[in-house]
């Protein structure tokens, strides 16, 4: 026979079935099938309460008494009820989601702004939805076009941008779109725009870095100082290569053309363009990287041509990734607070007045040397 457990769950008799001696026993045997998840409503049932106030429990938002709140979250534990800021944005609808944004997340300091992102978004009850370009600007447009067709609150595009008149035309049509659909153009690491546009910028102090980074370098006695990632029409390598001419000014030196070399922030890149520059016999004792992973590019040549870091040639970086501290020696940069870049577009979207969404937001985050052991006078002078 069978009867029905309080579970609902159909079990057998214990009784021996015929057969005589030797015959078996029957156990309870449950229905396999997947696990309903606990809703809110379950929760509220469960604690004895309303569903306003288990909503108001768990977002922490409303004063409610120790025994209530103590209830409600008994409930969520045995109920094993899933409540996180993904899961409220996915159910509140699109209008709860950031959009980051950017070319290639495999990049260690996109990826450490994306955290960053990912965080404050978190911490606001938002989605993050990350979305990669490889520098397409017809995925970035299609992308953007997806967002706000979506709803989301603010798309954040991060990195330096072409400084030409195409992009700044693409520029303001997205920050007008997005701001007509009541959503916000979020710029991270590069200068505000020409004109006034309903816009948040966080950017950071990338000519004072550069200037500190070569600064750096000449006081501990370097003239010849190769720059290595010199770009025209790119604000971020446009910026670091002003705060190094500034720098070699500064010290009354005049800038040599040889000793610049255009390069993207790549390090295969930089390992090619390293590769010709000692073919040149170019004398230098320094190098300036404009970014870390050209800095790890350069070492690399050196080490192979048998010059020793900082012995022969010091190496300064820019950015201050993870990996910075693992190269041998370990290279002296400039730190970017990329993390901190990342939970200020999402902090300042979510804290604007709602009278001054038609206005220009700009932040400059700041930029500082981290000495290391990349970097010693020289031994001998160039020649």
């Amino acid at each position: 026979m069978t009867k029905t457990n309080s579970d609902g769950d159909r079990e057998r008799s214990g009784k021996t079935s015929r057969g005589g001696k030797g015959a078996k026993k029957t156990f309870p045997v449950a229905k396999e099938g997947p696990r309903r998840r606990a809703t809110l409503s379950d929760v509220s049932q469960m604690a004895g309460v309303s569903n306003a106030t288990v909503s108001r429990v768990l977002a922490g938002n409303y004063p409610v008494s120790v025994t209530t709140k103590n209830r409600v979250m008994r409930a969520v534990r045995q109920l094993d009820y899933v409540v996180n800021a993904q899961a409220r944005a996915l159910q509140a609808g699109a209008s709860r989601t950031i959009a980051f944004v950017l070319h290639d997340i495999t990049g260690p300091s996109f990826a450490e702004a994306a955290a960053g992102v990912e965080e404050e978004a978190a911490r606001h009850g938002r989605l993050c939805v990350v979305c990669t370009t490889n520098g397409s600007q017809e995925r970035q447009s299609k992308v953007i076009d997806l967002m706000r067709a979506q709803g989301a609150e603010a798309v954040i595009l991060i990195g330096g941008a072409d400084n030409d008149e195409e992009s700044h035309g693409r520029l303001v049509t997205y920050a007008r779109s997005l701001a007509a659909a009541g959503s916000r153009l979020v710029l991270c690491g590069c200068p505000p725009p020409r004109e006034p546009l309903p816009v948040t910028v966080i950017d950071y102090d990338n000519e004072a870095g550069a200037y500190a980074a070569t600064a750096h370098l000449l006081s501990q006695g370097h003239r010849r100082i190769l720059f290595v990632g010199k770009g025209e029409g790119y604000t971020t390598s446009e910026a670091r290569f002003a705060g190094y001419l500034r720098a070699l000014t500064s010290f009354g030196i005049e800038p040599d053309p040889a000793l610049q070399v255009v390069v993207d922030f790549s390090r295969a890149a930089s390992v090619r363009a390293m590769r010709e520059v000692l073919a040149r016999r170019l004398a230098f004792t320094a190098v300036f990287a404009a970014s870390d992973m050209t800095a790890a590019g350069c070492m690399q040549v050196l080490r192979e041509q048998g010059r020793k870091v900082p012995e022969d040639v010091s190496v300064v970086g820019y950015d201050d990734i993870p990996m910075a501290i693992d190269m041998t020696p370990r290279l002296t940069t400039v730190h970017v607070p990329y993390r901190e870049l990342g939970r200020a577009a999402v902090r300042h979207v979510m804290e604007l007045d709602p009278a001054a969404r038609q206005d220009l937001d700009y932040v400059v985050l700041g930029t500082h040397l981290m000495a290391r052991e990349s970097v010693a006078p020289p031994s001998v002078e160039p020649t």
